[in-house]
């Protein structure tokens, strides 16, 4: 991938999961199919010098701690094909309780102190904390794209459902790597 420009943002979104509820093994299943273009994105990302910014699920811990939470993961069910999509050192990691990246974090202040005018996303479910996250990011004032292969889904159909909406009514720019 290698369209990024000037006032991008990568926003990875929940990539560090258990995997232990009940479309675990879906998600799963399609996490390792795509998790090999999540790396390819993150690493073009940092390659031309785009932020990659983690935005994660907290399962309802309420710690605020990232490494911890990234630790777990790794250590579970699933780890394996977690751990090449680790942060790195100079990227930032947000902790959320919601669907959207955006809703009670300080994701849009982040964005706005790096002068970010779109974001892409990667991470999962497509059509859960993905497509909400795009939308948010549209009511931000920021354009959107998701990039549908480096996305993992709990249920293929829902997804294409999921995309056509959010690029349909929700102008939401949806492409491949």
């Amino acid at each position: 991938m290698s369209d990024f420009g000037e006032g991008d943002a990568l926003l990875v979104v929940d990539v560090f999961n258990d995997f232990e509820h009940d479309d675990g093994d879906q998600l799963l299943e399609s996490f390792r199919a795509r998790a090999g273009r999540m790396r390819e994105v993150i690493e073009a990302a940092r390659s031309h010098g785009v932020p990659v910014i983690y935005v994660n699920d907290e399962y309802g811990r309420w710690q605020s701690d990232a490494p911890a939470l990234v630790r777990a993961a790794l250590a579970g069910r699933g780890g394996d094909a977690i751990r090449p999509l680790e942060p790195a050192p100079d990227d930032r990691v947000l902790l959320k309780q919601r669907y959207s990246a955006f809703d009670h974090t300080a994701l849009d202040l982040l964005l706005g102190s790096l002068e970010v005018r779109r974001v892409l996303l990667v991470g999962a479910a497509t059509e859960g904390c993905i497509v909400q996250t795009a939308i948010d990011a549209r009511e931000h004032g920021l354009q959107a794209t998701i990039v549908m292969d480096a996305c993992a889904t709990t249920d293929p159909e829902l997804e294409q459902t999921a995309l056509r909406y959010a690029e349909d009514v929700g102008g939401i720019r949806v492409r491949r790597a």
